[in-house]
C-alpha cells in the first residue's frame, strides 16, 4: 500500500524590510502603496497559499543616533492593511505581526476578531515580544519590561485574548468576562461575537528555549530561521517533542521556516542570479552596518573589501538601535573571523555568507524537489517564502514551481475549505465557556 506524501504548507511574506528587497532593481515598487500589497496577496492566492504574512516595525531604526537611510523608512500598520486585503481576496489567510509587549489584550483581541469576521475566518496573529527600551519610547510604558518577563506577559496575553474570544457562546450570546493575573486585570463584556474560526490562528517566532516552550504551549504555527536541512530537523524534533506535555499532538503545531528562493532556466543560471542578488542585498554600506551590529562600535573607516576587525565587540552597545543582536557578539565575531580566515573572505564576503537566510536555488524542478525533500525528511511542515522583489517577487514561483509541487502530489490543487484553520489542517477551536 502506497502512503500519500506529506502535504506542504506555503505562505508569502511581504518583502520590503531590511536589505532583503533589492531596491535598486527597476522592478521594485513601493512598500506602502496598497497596490503592492494587493499584487502579492492576489499572487499568493492564485498559488493556493495558506496565508499572507506581514511583519511589524514599531520604530524607525537608527544608526549612530540618526535614522538609518539604507533601511525602509515607513511601514503601515498590519491589521489595517489586512482588513483592506480581506475585500480583494477570498480564501487566503491574513497574518499580522502584533507585539504583545506594547498592546493590550482587549483592544487587540477585538481587532483580530473583527478581521476574522471581515475575512470569513482567515485571520492570524504572529505574536512577538520586545524588551527593547528604544522601541518602547514610542509607548506610554516605555521600555520597562524586563527581558525575562516578556514571554510570561505574552503567554498571559494569549490566554486573556482567548478568554475574550470565548466570552461569546457559539450561539451568539455575550457573557461577562473577568481575568485577573500577573500582567493583566480586565473585566467587562467583549463587543465582538465569536468569529468564524473561534480563535484566530496564532503564530510565534521566538527561537530561545522560552520561545520554543511558548510555541509548544500556545501557538498553531512557529516561524523559524532554521532553514538548513540539518538545523531544521534538529529544531523540528525539539519543538515537536515539547507538545506532549501540553496534551497536544505533533500535527497541531506547524513549523514553517522563512526562506528565500532564486529561479533560473538552469541550476547554473540560478546560482549566478543568486550570487548577484546577494551582492546587491549586501552593499558595501550594508556590509559595514552588519559588522557594526555585531561589533557594536563605529567601523565606518574599514574597507568593506578588506579584512575583519581584530578588536573585540562592545557588549550592550547602543550604536545600532532597533535591530536585534543575535546571540553572543563575542561568539559571533569569533565564528566570522574563523570563516574569513579559512576561506580568505573580506568583510563584505563574510557578511554575504553569514547573514543570508536559507535559500532554495535552481531551476523550478530543482527547487520543487528541494522543498519536497525538506518536508518529507522532517525539516519543516512548509515554508514562509520571502521574495527579494516588492511586489512581483512571487510571480515566477507561483507560475513555475507550484505546478511541479502539485505534480508531485505534495501541494493542493484547490482550496478545500474556506478558513485558514482548514488550509492548515487544524481543528476548529473548541469553545471553552
Amino acid at each position: 500500500m502506497t502512503t500519500a506524501p506529506k502535504q506542504m504548507h506555503l505562505a508569502a511574506h511581504f518583502p520590503g524590510v531590511n536589505s532583503t528587497t533589492v531596491w535598486t532593481d527597476p522592478r521594485s515598487r513601493s512598500q506602502i502603496d496598497f497596490s503592492s500589497f494587493e499584487h502579492l496577496a492576489r499572487t499568493a492566492e492564485r498559488g493556493l497559499f495558506d496565508f499572507f504574512f506581514l511583519a511589524e516595525g514599531l520604530r524607525l531604526r537608527e544608526h549612530g543616533g540618526r535614522i538609518h537611510d539604507l533601511d525602509v523608512v515607513g511601514r503601515p500598520e498590519s491589521l489595517t492593511v489586512l482588513n483592506a486585503l480581506a475585500a480583494v481576496t477570498e480564501r487566503l489567510g491574513l497574518a499580522a505581526t502584533v507585539n504583545a509587549t506594547f498592546n493590550e489584550p482587549y483592544e487587540l483581541a477585538r481587532r483580530l476578531a473583527t478581521l476574522d469576521h471581515l475575512s470569513a475566518g482567515r485571520a492570524a496573529w504572529n505574536v512577538v515580544t520586545s524588551s527593547d527600551a528604544f522601541t518602547g519610547e514610542n509607548f506610554r510604558r516605555g521600555g520597562y519590561l524586563d527581558r525575562a518577563d516578556r514571554y510570561t506577559r505574552a503567554a498571559e496575553f494569549v490566554t486573556t485574548a482567548r478568554e475574550l474570544w470565548d466570552s461569546w457562546t457559539p450561539e451568539g450570546a455575550p457573557r461577562p468576562f473577568a481575568h485577573h493575573g500577573e500582567h493583566f486585570s480586565v473585566e467587562g463584556e467583549f463587543t465582538v461575537p465569536r468569529s468564524p474560526q473561534g480563535h484566530p490562528v496564532v503564530i510565534q517566532a521566538g527561537d530561545s528555549p522560552q520561545g520554543r516552550e511558548f510555541a509548544a504551549s500556545a501557538a498553531d504555527i512557529i516561524f523559524t530561521r532554521h532553514g538548513t536541512a540539518e538545523a531544521g530537523r534538529a529544531f523540528y524534533a525539539d519543538v515537536k517533542a515539547r507538545l506532549a506535555k501540553y496534551g497536544r499532538e505533533p500535527d497541531e503545531l506547524k513549523i514553517m521556516p522563512g526562506v528565500g528562493f532564486v529561479l533560473g532556466d538552469s541550476d547554473a543560471e540560478a546560482q549566478e542570479k543568486a550570487s548577484e542578488i546577494r551582492r546587491r542585498q549586501v552593499s558595501p554600506q550594508n556590509a559595514i552596518l552588519a559588522l557594526e551590529q555585531v561589533w557594536g562600535r563605529d567601523l565606518s573607516s574599514y574597507d568593506p573589501d578588506g579584512p575583519l576587525p581584530e578588536s573585540d565587540p562592545v557588549p550592550d552597545s547602543e550604536l545600532v538601535q532597533g535591530r536585534v543582536r543575535h546571540g553572543d557578539p563575542f561568539a559571533v565575531a569569533a565564528r566570522w573571523r574563523a570563516l574569513a580566515r579559512d576561506k580568505g573572505l573580506s568583510i563584505r564576503q563574510t557578511v554575504i555568507e553569514t547573514t543570508g537566510r536559507q535559500s532554495f536555488i535552481g531551476s523550478p524542478r530543482t527547487v520543487a524537489a528541494q522543498l519536497a525533500e525538506f518536508v518529507a525528511t522532517g525539516a519543516a511542515d512548509g515554508f514562509i517564502l520571502v521574495p527579494h522583489l516588492t511586489p512581483g517577487g512571487l510571480d515566477d514561483f507561483v507560475d513555475d514551481v507550484v505546478p511541479l509541487l502539485q505534480e508531485r502530489g505534495v501541494f493542493r490543487s484547490a482550496y478545500t475549505g474556506s478558513t485558514l484553520r482548514s488550509h492548515l489542517g487544524l481543528a476548529e477551536s473548541v469553545w471553552k465557556g
